[in-house]
């Protein structure tokens, strides 16, 4: 307990399918990892190839995932929490821009026990059987 630790700082094997995804010609990626159960927090910062602000940030991501069962993006000014996942098959994800910097940083939360392999195989397995997509798989938490 009281502890915290990155994990694969600077070379995570997730990297490249999310630059994959959104496009990035770099981008840092820094799990914690903390004394607890079950959870995931990342932030994953990205240099834009333009100016952009946060509301440009959310929008985008408002347009990937706005339809996605499993993925909420949070209202302005509300940062993802390990416990508002937990026990579940959802992403919490926020969207913003350093002020200093200028990069786009992406937080978000997962419960690595639902949303992780586990909850993906069987979201994965549905849309193969022609199941709804949520099928079996809890989309709200049990903590606030």
């Amino acid at each position: 307990m009281g502890d915290l630790s990155p994990y694969k700082v600077g070379a995570h094997q997730h990297v490249p399918e999310i630059k994959q995804a959104s496009r990035a010609k770099t981008l840092s990626l820094t799990p914690l990892l903390a004394p607890m159960p079950r959870g995931l927090l990342s932030t994953v910062t990205a240099q834009p190839t333009k100016n952009v602000t946060a509301a440009d940030v959310r929008e985008v991501l408002q347009d990937a995932y706005g339809t996605e069962p499993f993925v909420h993006v949070l209202p302005e000014g509300q940062m993802p929490h390990t416990a508002a996942t937990f026990g579940s098959n959802s992403a919490h994800l926020q969207g913003t821009v350093d002020i200093d910097s200028g990069r786009i940083i992406v937080v978000s939360a997962i419960d690595n026990l639902g949303k992780g392999a586990a909850g993906q195989a069987v979201q994965d397995a549905n849309i193969v059987l022609g199941l709804a997509e949520t099928a079996g798989l809890p989309i709200n938490g049990v903590a606030p």
